[in-house]
């Protein structure tokens, strides 16, 4: 029902002659398999090249933020329109614009909703930090940033025939993101089965949170991936580090494949 999907969060790297070189390595690789659905995100700066490398093939194309205004004088930043010119994704409330930027569970919320009216996906990031999983407060943080940050969403008018559900959540643990330190797969899906898509039920009804593809951020390699995919509650992977490297990232896909 849920098609995989596997996301390559670039990060702050990549000059716009590396970005080339990486999305010319990667594209015959990721051409190859089929049944995944796959989106490079590379910085703003490396958008517009790495979407002439992607004419004629079937990978999407994703931004790591934007602002929730369509205009305006906000220097620096980026508005969804711009993006909509050439993304089809969006990359909304990652820990580290969470965490170094201030961004909170309403600015995310402003977001998505902003997002959603000019036809962009966000990929909506949820996740505890350390401290708050050994305090035991997974639940209660997760459980807040779905409910905020998804709320009073006009879903009716940016429903497509593609995806039943218009959003993307990745689960990204904030203690495994970038460390090494992977969450384990049954601890990853039971938080998915647990606390994300009854919060989703909650918010949109029970057909919503079944829809809507829930992802794994945190430390994903080729080594790993196939132990997360094979839980029945993760659809895939936000990827980090491992998305630089061409043979990396497209093992991770092809284990979704094989799923």
């Amino acid at each position: 029902m849920r098609t995989a999907l596997i996301a390559g969060n670039w990060k702050m790297y990549k000059t716009i002659a590396e970005a080339r070189h990486l999305v010319s390595e990667l594209v015959p690789g990721l051409q190859a398999i089929t049944g995944v659905e796959r989106v490079l995100c590379p910085p703003f700066t490396a958008l517009l090249a790495v979407r002439a490398l992607l004419e004629g093939t079937d990978i999407r194309l994703g931004a790591q933020n934007m602002h929730w205004e369509s205009a305006g004088a906000f220097t620096g930043e980026i508005s969804p329109p711009m993006l909509a010119e050439l993304c089809q994704y969006v990359i909304l409330g990652h820990s580290e614009r969470r965490t170094y930027f201030g961004e909170t569970d309403e600015s995310v919320n402003r977001k998505v909703q902003a997002a959603l009216l000019h036809g962009l996906t966000p990929i909506v990031c949820v996740g505890e930090t350390l401290e708050e999983n050994e305090a035991g407060r997974t639940a209660e943080v997760v459980a807040r940033q779905i409910k905020l940050g998804l709320a009073r969403l006009n879903l009716g008018e940016v429903e497509t025939d593609e995806h039943p559900s218009p959003i993307v959540i990745a689960y990204e643990p904030v203690w495994a993101i970038g460390t090494g330190r992977a969450a384990t797969a049954s601890g990853a899906g039971a938080v998915i089965a647990d606390v994300i898509r009854p919060s989703l039920a909650e918010l949109y009804g029970e057909g919503f949170a079944q829809a809507t593809r829930v992802l794994y951020g945190g430390s994903v390699k080729a080594e790993n991936a196939a132990e997360f995919f094979v839980q029945p509650e993760i659809d895939g992977a936000l990827v980090g580090g491992a998305s630089l490297k061409a043979s990396e990232f497209i093992a991770i896909v092809q284990a979704a494949a094989i799923e």
